[in-house]
C-alpha cells in the first residue's frame, strides 16, 4: 500500500534525541550505514513485550486524533487500520503471529486449517475452515461469507480496499461485485468449509495475500453496502456495541468467538474504548502522565518529536514507549521519463549526494528514523537491510560532482515537491545536494492534494518524497508496486512516481512473480532491489518508527512488523483490570 503522507515532526532534534547517540542510531560517517539501529534512544523495547502478560478483564482506551477511514473488511487498507480490524473484529483465512521482532512476519492459519495448498502449478489455491466458527449472533461462518467478500472487493461502490482479487483472479474481466446479484466463476465453493481460487498465473505468495481483511467473512444477508463500514458483523473476539464516528468507538466481547479456535487473538481486555478528535500533544501528555484511567490508555498515532524530551531521558517513561520500524522505506524519487534523470549518471549523482543523515535529523532524529540503504524494508530483508552502494550516510558530494561531470551536467536545477509537513527533510535534502552543484527548489503541496498533484505524469516534478509499506513481508508486495512501468497511469499514478520503464526489470519481475518456491523467489526479489538500486531511479532515505507510548498499567504492548509497527491489538491489555476501568 501507498505510505500515506502524514506530518512532518519537528524540523529540529531535541536535546533527548541524541543522548546516548549519535546522527542514524549510531552509524558513523564512514560504516556505510552498517551501525543501523546501534545505540538509538527509542530502540530500548526493539522486541520486547513492553509490561508483561496481561490479565484478563478491564477496559483498554485507544486515544485517537483522528478516525478509522474504513473499518469494512473490503476497503480497509490503511497499515494500522488493517491490524486494529483484523485483531478485534474479523478473521481471516491466514494471518501472522502475534509477537515482536522477526518472528511476527511468520504465517499461521486463522479461520483456515493450514496455509493452504496449491496446484496446477501454483494458479489454484484451496483452503479449508476450521469447525465451529461463529459470528457475533452465534451463525456460522462458511465458506460461501469469504467468497462473498472477496466479490465485494470489486465493487465501485466498496472503494480503497486491496485490490489483489482484482489483479490475480481469473476471468475477473467487467466484475463489479456481488450487488448485482452476480458471482465469480473463479472462486469456488463445493461445500460450507472449502473455498477455491482459481488465478491468471502461479502466484507462490497467496497465503501471504489471504491475510489481507478481503479474506475476512461478510455473510450477504449482513450487506449494507457503504453503510457497512460503520457495523462491520464480527467474526472476531470483539463486537461493535456504538460507533459516533469522529468521536468515539466502543467494542465488547463477541460471546460467540470461541479461544479454541483460535490460536493468536488472546482477547484479554473486556471493552476496548476508542476516543477520536484529540490533539497529538494532548494525548502524548496524558499517557506520559498516566493519571486516573489514562494509565488504562495507549495513543494511536504517533508520539510527536517535541514529546522525545519528556520521555526519552526518564526511564520509568521510557520503559513505556514502543518504537518500532514501521516497515515502510522513504524515497527520494527521480523523474527518470525526462531530463535530467532520463540519464542515470544525473541519478547515480542524486544517490551519492543526498544527505541522509541530515534528512534523519529534520526528521525527528535517530529515535524516529533510521537511514535506508536499500529498497525493502528491514522486515522483508532478513531484519537488516542490505548496503550494495555503500555510500556514506552523509553523502559524498565529490564524487556526485564527477558523475555530473562524466554526465556532461557540471551542476542541476531541478524541483522537488513535498506535502507541507515534509518541508523540513525537503531543506535538508536541498542542503546536502546543494553541496555536490545540485540547485534544488523546494514547492509544497497541501498533504490531502499531494498525491494527485504528483500523479499526474504530464506535469510531474523531477523530484518528489515518496514511499511504500508492503501489504505482507514479500516483494511482490513492494517493487512491483514502486519499479514496473506498465502500472503507471497518466493521473493518480502512485509508487512509481520515477515513472521508470526499464524492460529487463519488468521482464525480471515476470520471472520472479512466476516462481514457485517461495524461497527461491524471497532470494531473488533481494537481488532484484540491488540490481534496481544500481539504477538509481530513487533513493531510499529513510525507514521510519513509529513511536508510541502506553500507560502505566498496559502490558502485552509490542509494535507488529507487519503492520507498519502499530501495536499488535491480539495480545494488548492490562496488568491489573481492577485498577482505573474506563
Amino acid at each position: 500500500m501507498i505510505q500515506r503522507t502524514r506530518i512532518a515532526l519537528a524540523t529540529t532534534l531535541v536535546t533527548a534525541l541524541a543522548l546516548g547517540a549519535t546522527a542514524c542510531g549510531g552509524a558513523t560517517k564512514n560504516d556505510g550505514g552498517k551501525g543501523q539501529a546501534r545505540n538509538n534512544p527509542a530502540a530500548a523495547n526493539d522486541g520486547k513485550i513492553v509490561g508483561g502478560t496481561p490479565a484478563k478483564g478491564g477496559t483498554l482506551t485507544v486515544l485517537s486524533n483522528q478516525d478509522f477511514s474504513h473499518l469494512d473488511p473490503a476497503r480497509n487498507w490503511v497499515m494500522p487500520i488493517m491490524d486494529f480490524g483484523i485483531r478485534l473484529l474479523y478473521r481471516t483465512l491466514v494471518t501472522f503471529k502475534a509477537e515482536p521482532g522477526k518472528s511476527g512476519s511468520e504465517l499461521v492459519p486463522d479461520l483456515a486449517t493450514d496455509l493452504g495448498t496449491s496446484s496446477n502449478g501454483g494458479r489454484t489455491w484451496t483452503f479449508t475452515l476450521k469447525k465451529g466458527l461463529k459470528y457475533e449472533d452465534g451463525s456460522e461462518i462458511t465458506a460461501q461469507d469469504i467468497k462473498y467478500n472477496v466479490e465485494r472487493s470489486f465493487a465501485p461502490d466498496l472503494t480503497g480496499g486491496p485490490d489483489y482479487a482484482a489483479r490475480l483472479l481469473a476471468n475477473t474481466k467487467g466484475y463489479t461485485g456481488p450487488l448485482t446479484g452476480k458471482h465469480l466463476d473463479s472462486i469456488k465453493t463445493p461445500d460450507d468449509h472449502t473455498i477455491v481460487f482459481e488465478l491468471n498465473r502461479p502466484v507462490a505468495e497467496f497465503s501471504s495475500i489471504a491475510t489481507l481483511p478481503t479474506f475476512a467473512p461478510v455473510p450477504q444477508k449482513q450487506e449494507k453496502g457503504a453503510q457497512y463500514d460503520a457495523r462491520p458483523f464480527s467474526s472476531g473476539p470483539y463486537k461493535i456495541d456504538s460507533y459516533a464516528r469522529d468521536k468515539k468507538l466502543v467494542l465488547v466481547r463477541n460471546p460467540h468467538w470461541d479461544a479454541s479456535t483460535d490460536t493468536v487473538r488472546k482477547a484479554y481486555p473486556d471493552k476496548f474504548v476508542v476516543v477520536m478528535g484529540l490533539k497529538g500533544g494532548q494525548i502524548d501528555d496524558r499517557i506520559i502522565a498516566s493519571g486516573g484511567a489514562d494509565a488504562n490508555a495507549v495513543q494511536w498515532s504517533d508520539m510527536g518529536a517535541p514529546s522525545a524530551a519528556k520521555v526519552l531521558p526518564k526511564p520509568a517513561v521510557k520503559e513505556r514507549l514502543v518504537a518500532e520500524l514501521s516497515g515502510c522505506t522513504t524515497m527520494l524519487q527521480l523523474n527518470t521519463s525526462r531530463a535530467p534523470f532520463n540519464d542515470p549518471k544525473a541519478r547515480e549523482a542524486v544517490q551519492y549526494a543526498l544527505d541522509k543523515e541530515a534528512v534523519v535529523t529534520a526528521g525527528g532524529g535517530p529515535a524516529l528514523n533510521e537511514i535506508a540503504t536499500a529498497y525493502m524494508p528491514p522486515s522483508m530483508t532478513g531484519g537488516k537491510q542490505p548496503d550494495t552502494l555503500k555510500i556514506a550516510p552523509a553523502g559524498d558530494p565529490e564524487k556526485a560532482k564527477q558523475l555530473l561531470k562524466e554526465a556532461g551536467k557540471p551542476s542541476l536545477d531541478v524541483t522537488l515537491t513535498v506535502s507541507t509537513g515534509d518541508k523540513a527533510r525537503a531543506e535538508a535534502a536541498q542542503q546536502g545536494l546543494g553541496k555536490a552543484g545540485i540547485k534544488v527548489k523546494i514547492e509544497t503541496v497541501d498533504p490531502a492534494a499531494y498525491n494527485d498533484a504528483v500523479g499526474a505524469i504530464k506535469s510531474a516534478p523531477e523530484m518528489v518524497f515518496g514511499g511504500w509499506c508492503p501489504d505482507y513481508p514479500n516483494g511482490s508486495s513492494f517493487l512491483p508496486f514502486v519499479f514496473d512501468g506498465r502500472f503507471i497511469k497518466e493521473t493518480g499514478n502512485m509508487g512509481n512516481n520515477s515513472q521508470f520503464r526499464d524492460e529487463a526489470t519488468m521482464k525480471r519481475l515476470d520471472e520472479i512473480a512466476a516462481m514457485p518456491d517461495v524461497a527461491h523467489a524471497d532470494k531473488a526479489w533481494l537481488d532484484l532491489d540491488a540490481q534496481i538500486l544500481a539504477k538509481h531511479p530513487a533513493v531510499p532515505m529513510i525507514i521510519g518508527r513509529k513511536p508510541l507510548l502506553v500507560g502505566t498499567n498496559v502490558a502485552g504492548a509490542f509494535g507488529h512488523p507487519v503492520w507498519s509497527g502499530q501495536l499488535d491489538y491480539a495480545t494488548i491489555g492490562l496488568k491489573d483490570p481492577k485498577k482505573n476501568q474506563g
